[in-house]
């Protein structure tokens, strides 16, 4: 009996599936690029994309959503630290997807394309076959493969030459990290970390189509876009319409922010160094924490340069001040009698320090804002035991 009922659940299961899969849309059929506003957290900060697909005839209303991604995968932590982050495309009812939206209290909009029925059949049938759980994971890259360029990538694909982006969105030509800057608040420990970690592959000329990395971008791209039909061009968009109106988010600047936390430590290195001065003394903790920490976060930055699939971590230049071998002068620094080859290390790192400055003075990298505070500290501590080493001489 347990047999038979499992054969039939299966058998009527299969035959939903088979059915799902070759529903054929009609002519009232619509397929919408669907833009979010941001959330509260890190990962939310820049909003989401995703397509939508409606037909009323067959009660069909629903989402291909290529941005979710699961904390228990198999090595997850490990896998997002080397660049090997799997996100996976999920089709989704439309009405959850909103209430889902609505509770977060984020912004939702819709535009409605401007397509042929062959065409709106087409990305349907490619969106569920790649939402198929063989073919749904994707190596995700937050530049270059995300929620939003997958838009961007399907549509080319599918209309081809059919449909022209806009060439440009600004008169300024922004870089992947100043685009991505508007969007997180600079002072934040989120845009910190990652300017610290990614190089300046994020500072280098960018066409348009770089632009989409961002949902907005993507937003406005599609708004003005065209597309030919039957040698008539028009525009991509039919109709457009706010589906959610809510206040833009943004992530809060705590007082506890970077630039603060490293003003103040700044402003302590300025203190014990005045006080160390005037008793001709070295204050052998401090040295070691800032040769230490710094030496860290060197073999953290040469480790993502180095040894991950991060597209954009290599040639970075925050090496210059988080220099490896920082780490290992930090213990040396402890000892009562330092080497004589200290002297040398320390003005090579005082010239490393000023090449920070040159470096981004000149464009090569951008830093974040509360570098600077560091490097202030850096330079102050490094110059005063270079200076107490020489004098002793």
């Amino acid at each position: 009996m347990k047999q038979t009922f499992l054969f039939i659940f299966i058998f009527f299961v299969s035959i939903q599936h088979n059915f799902s899969q070759k529903l054929v849309l009609s002519d009232q059929s619509e397929i919408s690029i669907i833009t979010a506003g941001p959330g509260d957290v890190l990962y939310e900060a820049f909003g989401h994309s995703a397509i939508r697909v409606k037909d009323p005839t067959l009660n069909l209303d629903i989402i291909f959503n290529y941005g979710l991604f699961d904390f228990n995968q198999p090595n997850f932590y490990v896998n997002f630290v080397k660049g090997r982050l799997l996100y996976r495309l999920e089709k989704q009812s439309f009405r959850r997807f909103i209430t889902s939206y609505d509770y977060q209290q984020r912004w939702v909009k819709n535009q409605i394309l401007n397509l042929s029925l062959v065409d709106r059949v087409k990305i349907f049938e490619y969106l569920n076959e790649n939402s198929l759980p063989e073919n749904a994971e994707y190596l995700y890259d937050p530049y270059f493969n995300n929620c939003a360029t997958k838009l961007r990538d399907i549509a080319k694909e599918i209309l081809g030459n059919k449909i022209q982006f806009p060439s440009s969105f600004s008169d300024e030509n922004f870089t992947l990290r100043q685009l991505m800057n508007q969007e997180l608040p600079w002072n934040t420990w989120g845009s910190f970390g990652i300017n610290l970690a990614l190089g300046n592959t994020l500072d280098k000329e960018i066409i348009a189509d770089n632009y989409m990395y961002l949902p907005d971008y993507v937003h406005k791209a599609f708004q003005n876009a065209t597309i030919t039909k039957n040698k008539i061009t028009t525009p991509l968009v039919f109709v457009e319409s706010q589906l959610l109106r809510y206040p833009e988010k943004q992530i809060k600047i705590q007082w506890y922010n970077p630039f603060f936390v490293f003003s103040l430590l700044l402003l302590l290195t300025i203190v014990v160094t005045f006080r160390d001065q005037k008793r001709n003394i070295r204050s052998k903790w401090l040295d070691f924490t800032l040769f230490f920490v710094t030496g860290v976060l060197g073999i953290i930055i040469c480790f993502l340069w180095f040894f991950t699939d991060h597209y954009t971590a290599p040639n970075n230049f925050n090496l210059l001040w988080a220099f490896v071998l920082n780490f290992f002068v930090a213990f040396t620094l402890l000892k009562n009698i330092i080497p004589s080859w200290i002297s040398n290390y320390l003005l090579f790192y005082l010239i490393l320090l000023v090449g920070v400055i040159v470096t981004s003075f000149i464009g090569l990298q951008q830093f974040s804002n509360a570098v600077f505070p560091i490097i202030a500290m850096l330079f102050l501590r490094t110059f005063y035991i270079y200076r107490l080493l020489t004098f002793k001489k």
